[in-house]
């Protein structure tokens, strides 16, 4: 099946694009679809450990399944600032 990736600017600084499109097992999960990305992009694997995966528009754990035609974010995590 095919999903929609949306990657943060860090990360799409590194596959060159923010979008993608990825093929996956019909029975994959989030965890499944990292493990594709970074196969795809050996280069994103440590940043994807940092990175919050969004799935319909909530949280998602690694475990969490995937359908045909979803949108999986993948955004990083900030901090940081001061408060006076």
């Amino acid at each position: 099946m095919h999903v929609s990736v949306r990657l943060s600017a860090a990360l799409a600084q590194v596959t060159g694009s923010p979008r993608l499109q990825v093929e996956i097992d019909d029975d994959a999960t989030v965890a499944d679809l990292i493990q594709t990305l970074e196969q795809r992009y050996p280069a994103l694997a440590p940043r994807l450990k940092h990175a919050v995966p969004i799935v319909g528009g909530n949280h998602a754990t690694s475990q969490e399944p995937l359908t045909a035609g979803q949108e999986v974010a993948f955004l990083m995590p900030v901090a940081g600032g001061a408060f006076h």
